[in-house]
């Protein structure tokens, strides 16, 4: 083991890490329907890039579990049955994970050496406009709402659908104080770089983006851009940098633009696609790689400074990721590579855990007053 290995597992043990975005819930219902005795998830589950031996592995002491569902008529009953699934899956493995709810709940679950099972909504089509029932799903243990997912909701506009209303209109900002109210976190990943804008002018609490990163390296309307980064930082906030390769690497995004204009019937993203692209798209693919998800932590912290930063690797919600993070036992070879590039051991700990923990922390002192 080298000096950097023996170093970031010591740090870890003791800090281990708090991740925004983790789909297990909906890549679990679509391979087996939320069936729990048909995967052993205490064993290995190969064909995942979760289970509970490689959290361990990787020293995650807190998940967020990303509720995912589609944006239909069925959104808020499928909701409900994602958080069922997770107090189910809770329950089913007491000696791996703890539902937790509030930052005392996750210090309380890692010092029992458990991992914190936080959750988060997904995109704001989860609570059907419903204000009753965003406050059932925050009693229920929801702790974060992504304003939007891939489309528009009617009160806020999303980063990939076409805009309506320039952010949000006064229906969103009351859902964004009633999110502050209650003390729940409000998520800007997915959402317009408008709606990003307008909801941090609202929000009287820290806000985070559960798994975002720099758009000013990868120039998608996914990522979050300089100024709002910015803004960010003098929210107290926190932005959970993501490992997804069409987020993470500008090669790979303009090689599928590349691809879908050579082959639009095929999903690039798709790696069922993607040999059949190799046969009439004769560019190769780029290699996607750790070091290209270095480049956005340390772009983050450059923007917005060590203490609002974190990670949400997204695991579970997307088919491949970079060489070097292939699941959720990767973690530790990220802080070795940062701690090579000089991060202190106060530093990594403040990525690791310490700064969503402060943010969860003060969305709980603001709901208490």
């Amino acid at each position: 083991m080298t000096t950097s290995e023996a170093r970031v597992q010591e740090l870890l043990t003791e800090h281990p890490v708090i991740d925004g975005h983790n789909d297990l819930p909906i890549a679990f219902y679509e391979l087996c329907g939320y069936d729990l005795d048909a995967h052993d998830l205490s064993g290995s589950v190969p064909s995942l890039h979760t289970d509970l031996p490689r959290l361990r592995t990787g020293h995650v002491g807190a998940q967020f579990w990303s509720l995912w569902v589609p944006q239909d008529e069925h959104s808020v009953r499928r909701t409900f049955e994602q958080v069922d699934f997770v107090h189910r899956l809770v329950e089913r493995f007491p000696a791996w994970l703890q539902l937790a709810s509030t930052a005392d709940d996750v210090d309380a679950a890692i010092k029992a050496g458990r991992v914190a099972s936080l959750m988060g909504m997904e995109g704001g089509h989860s609570i059907g406009e419903s204000l009753g029932v965003l406050r059932v799903m925050r009693e229920l243990g929801v702790r974060y709402m992504t304003l939007t997912h891939n489309n528009n909701v009617s009160w806020a506009d999303s980063a990939t659908d076409e805009p309506v209303l320039g952010g949000l209109n006064e229906f969103g900002e009351e859902v964004v104080r009633e999110m502050n109210r209650i003390g729940m976190l409000v998520d800007l990943s997915h959402v317009s770089a408008d709606t990003m804008r307008h909801a941090l002018r609202v929000t009287s609490a820290p806000a985070i983006f559960s798994h975002s990163s720099a758009r000013a390296i990868c120039d998608v309307p996914r990522n979050a851009p300089d100024d709002v980064l910015e803004t960010l930082a003098g929210n107290d906030g926190v932005c959970m940098v993501t490992f997804v390769p069409y987020f993470v690497s500008q090669a790979y995004v303009d090689w599928v633009k590349g691809a879908k204009e050579a082959q639009p019937d095929l999903n690039p993203m798709n790696p069922a696609d993607q040999a059949k692209l190799a046969e009439s798209y004769d560019v190769p693919k780029p290699e996607v790689t750790l070091d290209d998800v270095v480049e956005h932590v340390d772009h983050v912290r450059g923007i917005a400074g060590v203490d609002h930063i974190g990670l949400g690797g997204d695991y579970d919600g997307c088919p491949e990721f970079p060489t070097g993070l292939a699941d959720v036992a990767s973690y530790p070879a990220l802080f070795e590579a940062l701690a090579d590039r000089g991060w202190n051991d106060t530093e990594l700990a403040k990525l690791a855990s310490g700064n969503i923990l402060r943010v969860l922390r003060a969305a709980d002192d603001a709901a208490a007053a």
